[in-house]
């Protein structure tokens, strides 16, 4: 059981516990592979992987001399430049440490160099070589076939490790060196993981970490303006953690978005990179590649991309790893062309350069892989004692020259090679200095050299190095982040190359005019997941994505408040044209000089000088029959309203104003109340006096003219009176409606400026209208049956019949329109065009007629005074009973009886004296009948003298006041309702007795 507080892993005493069992572990595995090594190799002087240079002191190197090799090999082809180059710069290196006598006098720097293979497992299997003479080994139990102890030879000890170049080899080696504590200095492992002191606390770089590389290439994203990348890393520590770390940093820094992040296997096939290709390309907008891999797959990932056709396409951003090497890019230029690479800020060693180039079979023996690089550079075959070479193939002379017969130039790492020995030199040279003050050459104290101490004077190194720039390392044994900035360009340069656009220490420095893009383009390309919006478009985030989005139009009302929000404008105004702000909305009313306006307009000016002209006839006009069977009062009155008819189309126009709409309100409803109130008190007096004829002789109450005016304004104060209550309640005014005239699209918006009245209330003042219109016409309808004669009831009706139907086919065309664009308009010319119809059918009908008679025949607007026999002889059938007193009582003949609209034109008119009238049917054998005519009937007492008395003939009797048109209209009127319906006969037979007929013609005498 563990106590609270003192975990296993926190206990300093496990932690040694631990490495100290993992340590002997090794000891004993190092051990038995050791003793395997020196029986199968006791015959070999040299490691068959590696470079062994004698010396006092000896330092370890790791190199990837060649690259992995396929399934079931450990090696492949030869890297000529990052193997054979940095190589050769550590043995440059040593010569040069060594032939300084300022540095490690009397002290010869020897060094055993292996071969990783670029595979962290097969360095881990070579560097063990390094921790050999590290161990104990115990031989008593060992003897040869003769009984001898064997004669093994004692391994070097090796003091400091320069490499490994790939992060995930020396994350692999640093793990073991740790445990031996002997001191690492990598000059190309740049992964954010080995910074970790705790772990790694024996390993250092001279170069800086994927930390610095990753903000730089950050830095070098966001200044080409771009915000959407996909990452692309080999398996392994170096590649997943310089993505990790890029990642990492522009999360915090935000403002990139990662597309993708695809990760390349360790032993991928030709297939596998075709899929990561086809997975970039499932987000196109991320053209820009962060990758953070090894050359090989550099390589791999550019054939997949020029196989896929998309030579251009990818903007590529390569670590370190990339660099400034050619062999990631040979024979495909134009995939590589534009992309943008990051190197730890170098120098070219002139030195080294003049070093390399000297360098020939002859004089570089101590190299082992030198003369395959030989055939590699050269392209030529070495003969072997016992191998036929390829008679296809160019033979090597040895006469080559590197620089002349094939092309050099130096690789990007090889200044950090040379510091990484140096700072192990300058280390042990400090250390001599303090441990071995008067000796010369190595003494007790440095054999063997403590690994402890070793890494701590490492750490404490500054000097400058072989570029001139100053090497030193942090507490995390980490280099400051110097870089420069590469672009591999291909036109608008004497030769195509990698070319120095910038540098970043700390902050980046990026000259944008010097960039060249695919095809020589200046401008830079895209690679955002979603453009700016425009004005007026709000971002649409992409869940999880914070750099996508979609572009939302603020629409219909609104306007973009900010970079993410769209708000509505206030209900007055309405968004600018390109929708960043809100701008007041235009005020209309309707115009003199709108098609709606002019024809409702010219609607009622023709009927005002139509009204106009009827009122002056009937003034001038005013005493004649005509004029006077009319009912002047009434018609004068329902005039009077057919004129505001007219007149309100004026004010529906008008540009409203507090006065205009107390009028709109006053006379919307006034002048057809009037009408219709004359109207209404016409059609009811026609319908009362005939109902009242068919049941008594006595006249109606309320059929004088005084009687039908005061009824009239009786109707007509209800609309006054609810007029002027809507003005006590509301009083009347203008206002601006914005909700009317606000289409969906806002450019079409208007505020309309216009009294408040709204569509209900506009029915409402019509509505006792309505009321009294209906009204009339159900009394035109109950008085169809009045005789054809009488043609005052007829117009009337078919007047109301049409109002009707103008009404009903406004109701629709009103409400329908509620929703139009041009709703107020549409709205206020239907109106007034119904009502101006309604007038004209009202004026038209009724006084039209009379009006052509009075000026086109003026002839028929007199009284007829004198009668034909016919009449006199249809008055003979009157009984005592029609002569009763009742008969001729006051009140029959009363004034108002005998009134001038009881005394109408139209009571005298010719139809009513027609043949109709005095028809065979009417003389017929019926009426004429024996019965009718018998002796009774035509005794003496009928015919007495007294009956044909002087005084029955008197003048008096026959007086024109006796024989006046009224009292011959009062007769017929009687005739017409008792006789006609009591004495109707069926058709059939009048038919029969038509032959049989008894005409009495008048006497020409009289």
């Amino acid at each position: 059981m563990t106590s609270p507080g003192h975990t296993p892993s926190s206990s300093p005493f496990y932690y040694h516990h631990i490495l100290f069992c993992i340590r002997w572990t090794l000891y004993l595995w190092l051990w038995i592979a050791g003793q395997v090594g020196q029986v199968s190799s006791s015959h070999q002087h040299f490691h068959p992987h590696s470079i062994k240079i004698p010396g006092d002191i000896t330092l370890g190197g790791l190199f990837p001399i060649h690259s992995r090799g396929p399934h079931g090999l450990p090696c492949g082809e030869l890297k000529k430049e990052k193997g054979i180059h940095r190589m050769e710069a550590m043995l440059y290196a040593l010569d040069q440490i060594n032939s300084d006598p300022e540095l490690l006098p009397n002290i010869t720097l020897g060094a055993r160099i292996l071969d990783t293979c670029s595979r962290d497992t097969y360095a881990l299997e070579q560097s063990l070589t390094f921790v050999q003479a590290l161990i104990q080994k115990d031989t008593s139990d060992i003897r040869c076939s003769n009984g001898e102890p064997p004669l093994i030879r004692r391994p070097e000890r090796v003091v400091g490790v320069i490499g490994a170049s790939a992060s995930s080899v020396s994350i692999m080696v640093a793990n073991i060196l740790r445990l031996f504590e002997i001191p690492q200095v990598s000059y190309a492992s740049t992964a954010p993981e080995l910074s970790d002191n705790n772990r790694y606390d024996f390993f250092s770089r001279v170069v800086p970490p994927d930390s610095y590389q990753a903000q730089a290439m950050l830095d070098i994203v966001r200044a080409l303006g771009w915000n959407y990348v996909s990452t692309l890393a080999s398996e392994g520590n170096y590649g997943e953690s310089g993505v990790e770390a890029f990642m990492q940093i522009s999360r915090e820094a935000g403002g990139v978005c990662i597309a993708q992040s695809v990760k390349i296997p360790r032993e991928p096939t030709t297939v596998e990179f075709d899929k990561i290709i086809k997975r970039l390309m499932e987000t196109s907008n991320a053209r820009g590649v962060i990758i953070f891999a090894n050359e090989d797959d550099i390589k791999c990932v550019l054939e997949a991309a020029k196989r896929a056709n998309l030579t251009g396409h990818f903007l590529f951003v390569g670590s370190d790893s990339w660099g400034a090497k050619g062999s990631p890019i040979t024979e495909l230029e134009d995939v590589a062309e534009g992309a943008v690479t990051i190197l730890p800020k170098r120098a070219s060693i002139d030195g080294f350069d003049q070093y390399f180039v000297s360098r020939s079979l002859e004089n570089n023996r101590r190299n082992i892989w030198f003369n395959e690089f030989w055939e590699d550079d050269f392209r030529c075959k070495l003969t072997r004692p016992g191998i036929k070479v390829d008679p296809e193939k160019k033979k090597c002379t040895g006469e080559e020259r590197i620089g002349q017969d094939s092309a050099y130039e130096q690789e990007g790492k090889v200044q950090f090679v040379i510091d990484a020995v140096y700072a192990v030199a300058y280390a042990l040279h400090s250390m001599h200095l303090d441990l071995c003050r008067s000796s010369a050459g190595v003494c007790s104290d440095m054999d063997p050299v403590e690994g402890r101490l070793l890494l701590d004077y490492i750490r404490a190194v500054n000097f400058n190095g072989s570029a001139g720039t100053s090497v030193l390392f942090n507490e995390n044994g980490d280099a400051p982040g110097r870089y420069d900035i590469f672009q591999f360009q291909m036109t608008n340069h004497s030769h195509p190359g990698y070319h120095v656009i910038g540098q970043w220490t700390n902050n980046l420095k990026l000259n944008l005019d010097e960039m060249q893009w695919s095809g020589g383009d200046k401008s830079v390309p895209d690679s955002i997941c979603s453009f700016p919006c425009n004005p007026g478009e709000r971002k649409k985030m992409v869940k999880g994505v914070p750099c996508c989005w979609h572009c939302e139009l603020c629409d219909g009302y609104q306007y973009q408040l900010d970079e993410f929000t769209c708000e509505t404008c206030p209900s007055n105004m309405r968004p600018a044209p390109n929708r960043t702000t809100c701008c007041p909305t235009p005020i209309i009313k309707l115009e003199w000089n709108s098609p709606w306006a002019l024809v409702p307009a010219s609607l009622a000016l023709l009927g005002i000088v139509a009204t106009s002209a009827v009122v002056i006839t009937f003034i001038r006009f005013n005493d004649t029959p005509i004029v006077r069977a009319s009912g002047r009062e009434l018609s004068y009155v329902l005039l009077t309203g057919i004129f505001l008819i007219y007149l309100i189309t004026f004010l529906m126009i008008a540009e409203p104003g507090a006065v205009a709409c107390a009028f709109r309100r006053l006379l919307l409803g006034l002048g057809m109340a009037i009408t219709y109130s004359a109207m209404l008190t016409k059609t009811n007096r026609i319908y009362r006096i005939f109902e009242q004829g068919k049941r008594s002789v006595t006249p109606p109450k309320f059929i004088s003219p005084t009687s039908q005016l005061i009824i009239t304004f009786i109707l007509i104060s209800v609309q006054v009176l609810g007029v002027f209550v809507w003005f006590g309640v509301v009083p009347p005014h203008t206002i601006i409606d914005y909700e009317e005239l606000r289409p969906p699209n806002p450019d079409l918006a208007r505020g309309i400026l216009k009294c408040d009245m709204s569509d209900l209330s506009i029915i409402c003042c019509l509505s006792y209208s309505i009321v009294l219109m209906v009204t009339c016409t159900v009394y035109a309808v109950k008085s169809r049956g009045v005789p054809e004669t009488f043609n005052e009831a007829k117009p009337i009706g078919f007047t109301m019949y049409t109002t009707c139907v103008i009404w009903m086919a406004f109701v629709p065309i009103f409400f329908g329109t509620a929703k139009s664009t041009e709703k107020m308009f549409i709205q206020t010319a239907t109106l007034t065009i119904s009502m101006s119809l309604s007038a004209f059918v009202s004026l038209g009908m009724l006084y039209m007629p009379k009006v052509y008679v009075i000026i086109c025949h003026p002839e028929q607007n007199v009284q007829k005074r004198k009668r034909s026999f016919k009449v006199q002889t249809r008055l003979t059938v009157i009984s005592d009973s029609w002569m009763s007193d009742s008969w001729m009582t006051d009140s029959w003949m009363s004034d108002s009886w005998m009134s001038d609209s009881w005394m109408s034109d139209s009571w005298m008119t010719d139809s009513w004296m027609t043949d109709s009238w005095m028809s065979d049917s009417w003389i017929s054998g019926s009426w004429m009948t024996g019965s009718w005519m018998t002796g009774s009937w035509m005794s003496g007492s009928w015919m007495s003298g007294s009956w044909m008395s002087g005084s029955w003939m008197s003048d008096s009797w026959m007086s024109d006041s006796w024989m006046s048109d009224s009292c011959q209209m009062l007769s017929l009127l009687v005739v017409l309702q008792d006789v006609v319906q009591a004495s109707r006969v069926p058709q059939r037979s009048l038919n029969e007795k038509q032959n049989g007929e008894t005409k009495i013609e008048p006497d020409r005498s009289q």
